[in-house]
């Protein structure tokens, strides 16, 4: 029962692992990669969403809804 725990472990860890080449780089820096392709409308769609919400903050910042820290 040991091994196969071990194994389905390693199995698991082990393929997540992946070797990128140098010239495979220029493909993962490419920005429709990234989480937010264009940050000025990701800012713009938080923006609107917080109005929205009537609360502010949730991105690395804690402010509350009253606007006080």
């Amino acid at each position: 029962m040991k091994r196969i725990i071990l194994f389905t472990f390693v199995l698991v860890i082990g393929s997540g692992c992946a070797t990128v080449k140098p010239w495979e780089k220029g493909n993962l820096a490419n920005p429709y990669m990234q989480f937010d392709p264009d940050p000025l409308e990701a800012r713009f769609a938080r923006h609107v969403q917080d109005s929205k919400e009537g609360t502010s903050g949730g991105y690395g910042v804690q402010i509350s809804a009253c606007g006080c820290n």
